[in-house]
C-alpha cells in the first residue's frame, strides 16, 4: 500500500474537497510540484491551474484553482485557494461562453480563469 497524506481543499466561501491521497499535483509560483507523504515540508503560493489528487482508492479528484496558497507538513496538504471548483461542478458551455467573452474583451484574468475551469474538465496541461 502507498503512503498516505491527508488533504484539504478549501476555497475562501467553503471546503471543497476533503480525504486522503496517494499524490497531490499543482502549480506553484516555482513551477509544477508534486506532493506525496514524505515531502518535505512546503508552503508555496498557487498559480490558476487545475489541481489534480490521487485519491487511496484510485480514484482522481480533479478541482479549478484560482490563486491562493498550498502548505504540507506532518502528511497534511492544505490548499487554501481564492476560488475552487471541482471537475464534476463546472459548467462546460458556460465556461466555454465565458472564455469567448473574455477573448473579446481582451480580458485576460478572466480568459485564464475560464480557460483554468476547461482544463480541469478536460485533463488538459
Amino acid at each position: 500500500m502507498l503512503a498516505e497524506l491527508h488533504v484539504e481543499l478549501v476555497a475562501a466561501d467553503r471546503k471543497v474537497w476533503s480525504g486522503d491521497a496517494t499524490i497531490v499535483v499543482a502549480r506553484t509560483a516555482s513551477g509544477d510540484v508534486g506532493i506525496m507523504a514524505g515531502h518535505t515540508p512546503l508552503l508555496s503560493v498557487l498559480e490558476s491551474d487545475p489541481v489534480t489528487i490521487r485519491t487511496t482508492d484510485g480514484g482522481t479528484v480533479v478541482a479549478a484553482v484560482h490563486g491562493g496558497f498550498i502548505t504540507f507538513s506532518d502528511n497534511k496538504l492544505s490548499i487554501l485557494a481564492e476560488i475552487a471548483e471541482l471537475a464534476e461542478e463546472i459548467d462546460v458551455e458556460r465556461a466555454e461562453r465565458a472564455l469567448e467573452r473574455a477573448k473579446s474583451e481582451t480580458d485576460g484574468a478572466a480568459q485564464r480563469r475560464a480557460d483554468v475551469r476547461l482544463r480541469a474538465v478536460t485533463g488538459a496541461r
